[in-house]
Parts: structure tokens; sequence; C-alpha cells
């Protein structure tokens, strides 16, 4: 038991780390730790901290989702997936508009760095895009599983789809919000039971948790305060699902 009351780091919840500074995402992973066990290290963050915020959740206990979206020539995204997969990351994510050889590129060099244990999620459809059809993501799922990905990236929308097309496959689901949170720019959102209850097998939790705290700095007086608050929502997200 980690926390009173707490079962351990429930490992179909996701926090996004999306902050400019590695100081103030290990802060607000080390209060929501003891409920969430993945931790999103998205493009904001590696950019400002590189592999070492990899490391840093690897070592706090989290298996860590690299949301990077490699999208280059397939020699590249292989050789940047490997560097990935030796920093620690479980998954790493590839587009799959890139095309078959991008990811099986992205899956090979992943695998390579890892020594096998990390994946490949491939996106599908960004949540934030309103032109979505069902024949475009049913190809991009396929494609995705050809490729050898171990899973995508989906809204809660289209679980159902890629389901249909590949259900062997782990299913990323972003765009979280619990009753009555604003949606921000997501054009697909669902709250976390409804998503599990679908067939979500990780859920990507950012602004839902983290707004309060993306406003602040380390300096901040109020950061304690906020991170105790951060806390006890991430408690009840986990109470949400813990009966699914």
């Amino acid at each position: 038991m980690s926390e009173a009351g707490s079962p351990g780091p429930d490992p179909r919840l996701a926090i996004a780390l999306d902050v400019d500074g590695l100081d103030m995402a290990c802060s607000i992973a080390d209060a929501v730790r003891p409920w969430m066990g993945v931790a999103k290290v998205g493009q904001e963050l590696f950019a400002a901290a590189g592999p070492a915020a990899i490391g840093a959740m690897v070592d706090r206990g989290f298996a860590v989702f690299a949301d990077l979206k490699f999208y280059d020539i397939p020699t590249t995204v292989g050789r940047a997936a490997a560097k990935v997969g030796r920093a620690g990351a479980r998954w790493l994510t590839v587009p799959t508009v890139g095309g078959p050889d991008m990811l099986r590129a992205g899956v090979e060099g992943l695998a390579d760095g890892s020594g096998g244990t990390a994946q490949v999620l491939g996106v599908t459809i960004l949540t934030s895009d309103q032109d979505r059809t069902r024949s475009v993501l049913k190809k991009r799922v396929a494609l995705a599983r050809d490729s050898g990905c171990g899973g995508v990236i989906c809204s809660a929308a289209d679980i159902e789809v890629v389901k249909e097309v590949a259900p062997e496959l782990v299913l990323v689901v972003p765009g979280i919000r619990r009753p009555g949170s604003s949606h921000n720019d997501q054009a697909s959102v669902a709250t976390p039971a409804a998503a599990i209850m679908a067939g979500a097998s990780i859920l990507v939790i950012g602004r839902t948790l983290t707004a309060e705290a993306q406003a602040l700095t380390a300096e901040s007086p109020q950061l304690g305060e906020t991170l105790a608050e951060m806390a006890e929502r991430a408690r009840m997200l986990a109470a949400d699902i813990s009966y699914l």
C-alpha cells in the first residue's frame, strides 16, 4: 500500500507532464505517483530536458510514455527511437500517416534500444482534428498493426472501430475529463469510467489535473497547496475506475 486506502499506482492512468521544466514535472509526478502508474513525457518537456526527463520518471517507478511523434525518413526515426528505448521509455509515439516504412523503422529501433521491452504506439487521428472518417481510421489502425506497433493512440469515440480492426492492440486514449471539466481544445473527450468501459487500456490525464500547476513555478508560494489539491484529484480519478 503506497498510501492509506490506495492499492498502489493504477497502470491504466497516465499523467501528462506537459510542462517546460524538469523540476516542475518531477513535482507533479511525485504528487500523483500514489495513484498513477504511467508518466507521459511530451515534446515540450523533452525539448527542455531531453532523455533525462524519461530517466527521472523511470527512477520514480513510472512506466514512461514518450509522446514524441517521430516523423522523418525511416533511418532517422529508427535511430532516434533506439535512443528513446535506451533512455528507458516503455512506449513511443510515431504517426501512422508516415507510412509503413517509417513505422517499422520506429518499431525496430525502439526494440533494439530497449532490448525488446518497449513498443511503438501508432498515432491515428489527433483528438483536436475535426476532420475524421471511419475509413481513414480503419486504414491507419490496420497499418499500425501490420507494421508491428504494440498499440495506438485514439480518442474514446474511436475505440469501437479500433477494437473491430485490431482488438489485440493497446489503446491509449487522451482527452480524458472528469464530469463537468472543460474540453479545452479537444474535439473528443470522455470520462475515465466511460473510456475504460469502452475498452481503453491507458487513459492520458492532463489539464483536468495539471492546469493550475502549469501556471506556477517552482518558487510559487502556492505550489504546495496546488500539488496537494492535484494529488486529491488524482486519488478521485483512480477511485472512479477502481471497480472496473
